[in-house]
């Protein structure tokens, strides 16, 4: 550790876990040269605790999404970026160490933030277009954050600190957080995940009737919260500004991979009187909801005015498999599903949709 004249912030986050865990000596891995001086692992440290309730499992919590030392943000009401990430992990019983895999995976998220600028509040999720363990057989690919129970927000000489929980989900469940809520999955799978420890080799919970049960409800009453959808597979094209095509109609382009959860969503905002933007590379779509179907275009953003009529139109015929069908009264714009391939981290094709 370095900075030695001042860790009143990591004292805060030590104090707050000590009274969770008493005399437990966490094992503990820093890093031997900090982020700011080139070093590839942005978080100061990682303590990892073992747990028995409510099975055994790992309890791992990280140092540096906060302020640990000097203050150095002008916000003076947090820390930092006001929070730090916990994980809960099970844990075998020949265990006697943590997983390096999931230490990585907590630096990974932390680069994340680093060099983006976003960070997590809970509720929100993030798919890791893979598996959360490399080279494993695991179903989950995704990652949503929620309050971590046994840890409150607590308050240090450098602002707030609150301590989110990583849990570990299927593509599937993460099709389900986006098409109703974060919050709202978690608790309708609380009972078949206690304290939300992520089990690598679980099955998904996207088949288990309460929890379906729970979500088609919960679209029903509260819509989607899912206001962006950040789409790879994205275009717009308008012959329209060549005079010579004037009759021909816009043509938008969607990948087979997000074709249903786009028509889910949309189904779900719309008609809550809600707005989707999905955003791709190099255009973005707004669809609004209007009795008067319209379509407006600009240098950066297509706005879509749809009705119910339009959307449930969509939702029908956006099906994860080529083809191009036409929305008549929505301008006779076509919509165009192309195939998605998957790949892995060395661009192999690892699966092809559509």
């Amino acid at each position: 550790m370095t900075h030695e004249d001042n860790t009143s912030g990591w004292d805060a986050i030590d104090k707050a876990v000590g009274e969770l865990y008493g005399e437990q000596e966490p094992k503990h891995y820093g890093t031997s040269i900090p982020y700011m001086l080139g070093g590839p692992d942005p978080l100061d440290g990682i303590s990892v605790y073992a747990v028995n309730t409510p099975m055994p499992h790992w309890h791992f919590v990280t140092y540096g999404f906060s302020e640990l030392y000097e203050k150095e943000m002008q916000d003076a009401s947090k820390s930092g970026y006001g929070f730090e990430l916990t994980f809960r992990l099970t844990r075998s019983e020949e265990e006697t160490d943590p997983p390096a895999w999931a230490l990585n995976l907590l630096q990974n998220v932390g680069r994340y933030v680093f060099t983006s600028g976003n960070i997590f509040q809970p509720g929100d999720y993030m798919d890791a277009n893979g598996p959360i363990c490399l080279e494993s057989d695991t179903l989950l690919t995704a990652l949503s954050f929620i309050e971590d129970s046994d840890l409150p927000a607590i308050s240090t000489p450098n602002g707030s600190v609150q301590f989110i929980q990583m849990v570990g989900i299927t593509g599937r469940e993460l099709e389900m957080i986006q098409s109703w809520n974060a919050r709202g999955f978690l608790s309708a799978s609380a009972m078949f995940m206690p304290k939300y420890v992520t089990d690598l080799m679980r099955n998904s919970y996207a088949d288990i009737p309460s929890v379906i049960q729970a979500v088609e409800h919960g679209m029903e009453q509260d819509g989607s919260s899912t206001a962006f959808l950040f789409i790879q597979q994205l275009a717009w094209e308008s012959p329209r500004k060549r005079l010579l095509q004037k009759s021909v109609p816009a043509k938008l382009q969607l990948g087979a991979k997000q074709a249903v959860l786009v028509g889910t969503i949309l189904r779900s905002r719309i008609l809550k009187g809600a707005s989707l933007s999905l955003i791709g590379p190099d255009t973005s779509i707004l669809f609004e909801a209007g009795e008067h179907p319209a379509v407006l275009e600009s240098d950066r953003q297509v706005t879509l005015t749809v009705n119910k009529q339009i959307v449930e139109e969509l939702a029908e015929n956006l099906r994860p498999v080529e083809g191009t069908f036409e929305i008549t009264s929505l301008d006779h714009i076509l919509v165009q599903i192309v195939r998605t391939e998957i790949k892995d981290q060395e661009g192999h094709v690892i699966q092809t949709i559509g």
